[in-house]
């Protein structure tokens, strides 16, 4: 009977740090993709700007479009839910 208690209580507390660590990560992957968000508009923005486009610049608005899209897909696996629309995407 003690021991039951015991597991009762254990499980109940790692439980409630599950959840606690859950939602810390979900925010950082908010914050994560509000920062890859404004990283490739800034890329983009800057490839408009400039005369002479080059493939480095090309590449790295790229490679910010690739990290934006791929921390969304994962907020998305992981049923985050935050002040991101679906509608953010751009295809």
């Amino acid at each position: 009977m003690k021991d039951d208690k015991k597991f009762k209580v254990v499980s109940i507390l790692f439980g409630r740090n599950k959840k606690k660590l859950r939602k810390e990560y979900d925010e950082e992957l908010l914050y994560l993709i509000d920062q890859a968000k404004k990283n490739w508009d800034h890329a983009r923005q800057t490839e408009q700007a400039v005369y002479e486009v080059d493939e480095e610049l090309v590449a790295e608005t790229q490679l910010a479009k690739a990290k934006y899209q791929f921390l969304y897909q994962e907020a998305k696996l992981r049923n985050v839910r935050g002040h991101i629309q679906s509608s953010v995407i751009d295809h």
